[in-house]
């Protein structure tokens, strides 16, 4: 190659890398498999060593992630937080093995562990106690996350026994558990919103939220791996993380084969092997194994490049993809109405399950992919919990093959559909007379964190509407104890179980039953924040698009929502029949006991750390004096309440806004 054409395509590797470095750790939207970004990368890498004079000052080879958020506190990292060199074959784990005994004499030892697809955080620990957590970052600095990261269960706030070091640093991954992602994309598909992608780039978004009291409803989880600091009293990796074990972290134990130490390449691709099969038995994802040399003597002998350990490598699992041919394209309808096409598959084996059926999410992705039916298709499962078609195989196309036609009625009601400008979705808007959506809205109306009526399942309520006993969530709380033993299977106990279950369910917080309506865009903690701010359900359905847009957290996409929910004649008319039937449809007395307007119209902004409060505490009592918390200081904020270590950023940006800052006492005398 020549010096001109390397010029060209360095520069040309460059921007794109960049463009999807940037989609993917600071959009959490990523533009292309980890694989061929790996395969753009070390092609890059190659090209700026050949000819170094032509790297650019913005190469993605000089940066190990994203760049920094600017919502948290920059935080320069103690000890730079490299990446790993990847690798893909046997031939790749063998070189690594070559260039690190050309560096030592000794025999070696490895220890293989998990490769966990998940956020990199670096926690650090002083006197036995969490004292600060950070991203990744780009390597360097990274986002100082602690106030979220101490609501993950796994991670210890405290250390058990007396045996650590004074201070140290541990580092690891924080993921979704499958099950808890799966459940989060049901609770979205409910509220009408598009599900997540992937699990990785979801956990990526939970951390950076300005609420940690929504993290903590999010489950994230970790596996902790590998601790740093002075003068560790360990001669190894290995025995090093089984301490930090004792210590009270969530570490790979050799028991469940998480981790083992070997000394030969056959006994580290055993270990690759097996997890290369196994892996889709875990509950969490991995993308490949880790390879490190166990002896940290023998890892400062070998040293570090400018970017990653030479000691340690990482062996990445490509995607399991399979081809098969699309049988036919059906159209689901959700209780929102949203219209969700799926791919119904020639079954293949795939991520070690049999897979009939893919999602094809919209019709903008059928179009994009020009997905026809009869089509050799390629399917994937890597991070994702369902399989989505990720290709055609055009050139075994039938000549006679036509572009699908997306549908224009409802499969099930016959009704046009509609498709509101930037919305990806289709929906039917005949709600009330469309079976799906009026089973689903029970369905909702039941479910645990709504009304969580006992002996009501979602088979109970299909069989209840088909033999007409009930047509809305309020037929339910006129159903008879007779009428229920009439059913086939039903004898007295589950029935009067049911009876019971609905007696119960009337004493209900009114924020669950706000929630368990089922307003599109109203989740669970929505609700909640609604509730509060409202008090009653007629003030909410009174509101004004102004008034309403004023409580926390409510944008125009959700005040336009509710507006439209209380302009249609059968929910008002269902929300009047539940509250007649004793529903609770405003705040308890006790609530309102603790309520006050003295903060009414102030907007705040919590910053720092406080003696008085927790700063959840101190956003609940704003909250209950009728002020609004926000994450981010604007025009709009009325007062700064700052404690120890506030933001430097936040205090300039309240300087040029000129927002008063006062402490916790300043604030406690204004309630």
């Amino acid at each position: 190659m020549t010096k001109e054409e390397a010029k060209h395509k360095i520069a040309q590797l460059t921007e794109e890398l960049n463009v999807h470095n940037y989609s993917y750790y600071v959009l959490d939207e990523p533009t292309i498999s980890d694989y061929h970004f790996d395969m753009f990368m070390e092609e890059l890498q190659k090209l700026e060593e050949q000819f170094p004079e032509l790297a650019h000052d913005d190469s993605p080879t000089k940066r190990v992630g994203g760049e920094i958020t600017k919502n948290f506190k920059t935080v320069k990292h103690k000890y730079p937080m490299l990446s790993l060199s990847n690798s893909y074959s046997k031939e790749d784990i063998e070189d690594f093995e070559t260039r690190i005994k050309k560096l030592v004499e000794n025999e070696l030892e490895y220890i293989c562990e998990l490769k966990y697809d998940g956020v990199a955080i670096g926690i650090s620990y002083k006197n036995g106690k969490l004292e600060r957590a950070v991203t990744r970052g780009d390597g360097v600095q990274g986002d100082d996350i602690t106030t979220n990261v101490k609501t993950i269960r796994s991670i210890p706030l405290q250390l058990n026994g007396d045996d650590y070091p004074e201070e140290f640093e541990i580092r690891g991954e924080i993921f979704y558990p499958k099950t808890v992602f799966k459940e989060l994309n049901k609770e979205r598909e409910e509220i009408g919103e598009d599900l997540y992608a992937n699990a990785r780039n979801t956990a990526s978004g939970t951390l950076k939220m300005q609420d940690s009291a929504v993290v903590a409803q999010r489950r994230l989880d970790s596996y902790l791996y590998f601790v740093l600091g002075e003068n560790l009293p360990f001669k190894n990796h290995y025995d090093s993380i089984q301490k930090a074990g004792e210590w009270g972290f969530k570490v790979p134990v050799e028991g469940k084969n998480y981790i083992k130490k070997c000394t030969t390449i056959d006994e580290i691709f055993e270990f690759i092997n097996y997890w290369d099969k196994e892996r889709n038995s875990l509950n969490f994802e991995i993308d490949g194994v880790v390879i490190k040399v166990n002896s940290y003597a023998r890892q400062e002998e070998i040293g570090f490049t400018a970017k990653s350990p030479k000691w340690a490598i990482a062996y990445k699992f490509k995607a399991e993809k399979v081809a098969t041919k699309l049988l036919e394209i059906t159209y689901q309808v959700g209780r929102t109405g949203a219209i969700t096409p799926v791919a119904n598959l020639e079954p293949v084996l795939l991520a070690g399950t049999m897979v009939k059926r893919a999602s094809l999410h919209n019709a903008d992705q059928i179009e994009k992919l020009d997905i026809r039916v009869n089509d050799t298709v390629f399917v994937e499962k890597g991070g994702e919990i369902i399989p989505k078609i990720v290709g055609v195989e055009t050139q075994q196309r039938d000549i006679f093959s036509k572009p699908t036609e997306y549908i224009k009625n409802c499969p099930e009601c016959n009704t046009e559909l509609i498709r509101s400008e930037g919305d990806a979705k289709h929906y039917c808007p005949n709600e009330w007379g469309c079976p799906p959506q009026i089973k689903g809205k029970m369905q909702h109306f039941i479910s645990r964190k709504a009304m969580n009526i006992d002996g009501l399942g979602e088979e109970t309520i299909d069989l209840l509407y088909e033999k007409g006993l009930v047509k809305n969530s309020a037929d339910l709380y006129e159903l008879k104890f007779d009428d229920l033993l009439e059913l086939e299977s039903f004898k007295e106990k589950k029935s009067q179980n049911i009876i019971e279950g609905l007696a119960v369910s009337k004493q209900i917080p009114f924020e669950r039953v706000l929630y368990a309506i089922g307003i599109r865009y109203v989740g669970e903690t929505v609700a909640k924040k609604l509730a509060r701010h409202f008090k009653t359900i007629d003030k909410l359905k009174d509101a004004t698009f102004e008034e309403l847009i004023a409580a926390d957290e409510i944008g125009d996409k959700i005040a336009e929502s509710i507006m439209h929910f209380f302009t249609i004649e059968q929910n008002v008319k269902t929300v009047e029949r539940l509250r007649n039937q004793g529903l609770k449809f405003e705040l308890s007395e006790e609530q309102i006991a603790n309520s006050t307007t003295k903060l009414e119209g102030l907007a705040f902004v919590v910053s720092g750390v406080f003696s008085k409060f927790s700063r959840d505490e101190l956003k609940h009592t704003i909250e209950q004096n009728g002020g609004k918390v926000s994450s981010s200081i604007s025009k709009k904020t009325s007062y700064i309440v700052a404690g120890e270590n506030m933001g430097p950023s936040k205090l300039k940006k309240a300087q040029d806004l000129g927002v008063e800052i006062i402490d916790e006492n300043q604030f406690l005398e204004m309630i």
